[in-house]
């Protein structure tokens, strides 16, 4: 009985529970919201100051009692309350003032491939505590490749590359289950982390986190451009102190990135030698498909195509891929329901 009097009053969500960015799909309506994970706190009075957009313009810019702090870490809860909070503005963002109060919404959630049983844990209860009434869980390789439209329920072999801001997930899917994985901690974020280390080793430069992510979406490639590509990095002098800016080149930004690239395209090749010759089969004459923001780096098709011998290819919207997978399952949870992750518990009847 209440179960139906929330669904009345509630409007059911696909969330991508993302290291960098949160995209939350509406059932009927599509994908209405894509902010930052990133949560600002005052800490002398523990209250959250914003949340999403505002809070990311706060990075690196706060006084000493406010912090700009992102609850999710390589993929996973690291912070349990403040996720919570960030879940429950999202929430509520999504509903009217007037249904707030009753708003119980089922939701669909996308995850690592990697996370323990405890991490699940975390998110499934961060949900609840934040309003939901049930919450599913999805493997984001696997939501990746529904949203893209992938045969994931057939005896035919799909591989799919989520590379996101905290995680590489490699997967290969077939008969709604993953039949080999990967997953690591090197993507967006440690790219961004490389070209730091990469402009205090070189130009003994000191730089933010933005400022390096800035220049990685501007110029960074992982296969030589035919055209050179230059970017200004701006901070402080290591010698000096002082503010110093420094032109660099996609040329710089390919050395600084080079092994962290190398460690994606092994786990990729080591995926695939643990995939059955038959599945190896369909993913030569299907392709691989790469999701996420970091699939948007120049020439990371090339070059996986190059290391694998296999084609490559990109999603259409890379960047919603996984949200768009949470929402079909959403429209459709009777049918899709064997691609969810079971907890130790029973799934509730929808």
């Amino acid at each position: 009985m209440f179960n139906k009097l929330f669904g009345a009053f509630s409007k059911d969500l696909g969330i991508d529970l993302g290291t960098a960015n949160t995209l939350v799909y509406i059932k009927g309506e599509g994908i209405v919201i894509n902010e930052p994970s990133v949560v600002a706190l005052n800490k002398k009075t523990e209250q959250v100051v914003a949340i999403g957009v505002e809070a990311r313009k706060m990075v690196g810019r706060t006084p000493g009692h406010i912090v700009a702090v992102r609850p999710l870490v390589d993929g996973v809860i690291s912070d349990f309350e403040v996720t919570s909070e960030m879940l429950n503005y999202f929430i509520k963002k999504v509903h009217s003032s007037a249904t707030q109060l009753f708003a119980r919404p089922r939701i669909v959630i996308g995850i690592p491939s990697g996370i323990t049983e405890v991490e699940r844990r975390a998110v499934r209860d961060a949900a609840k505590s934040a309003g939901a009434r049930e919450v599913y869980l999805v493997e984001e390789p696997m939501a990746a490749a529904i949203g893209a439209r992938l045969p994931v329920q057939e005896a035919v072999g799909s591989m799919v590359i989520d590379l996101g801001g905290g995680t590489c997930d490699i997967a290969v899917i077939s008969l709604g289950g993953v039949v080999a994985s990967r997953s690591l901690r090197v993507a967006g974020d440690k790219f961004n982390e490389d070209i730091v280390a990469y402009a205090r080793d070189e130009f003994k430069l000191v730089i933010g986190e933005r400022t390096a992510e800035d220049v990685k979406i501007s110029i960074g490639s992982v296969w030589k451009t035919n055209e050179a590509l230059e970017g200004t990095l701006r901070g402080r002098d290591l010698v000096t102190g002082l503010p110093r800016e420094v032109v660099v080149t996609d040329t710089d930004v390919r050395t600084s990135l080079a092994k962290s690239v190398r460690t994606i395209t092994e786990a990729v090749k080591a995926t695939i030698e643990d995939t059955p010759p038959e599945l190896v089969s369909d993913i030569m004459h299907r392709g691989i498909l790469l999701v996420g923001g970091g699939s948007l780096i120049r020439g990371l098709d090339k070059l996986i195509e190059r290391e694998t011998k296999m084609p490559v290819y990109i999603a259409e919207d890379p960047l919603t891929a996984v949200v768009r997978g949470c929402g079909i399952i959403l429209e459709d949870i009777d049918s899709l329901r064997d691609v969810l992750i079971e907890d130790d518990y029973d799934i509730p009847p929808t």
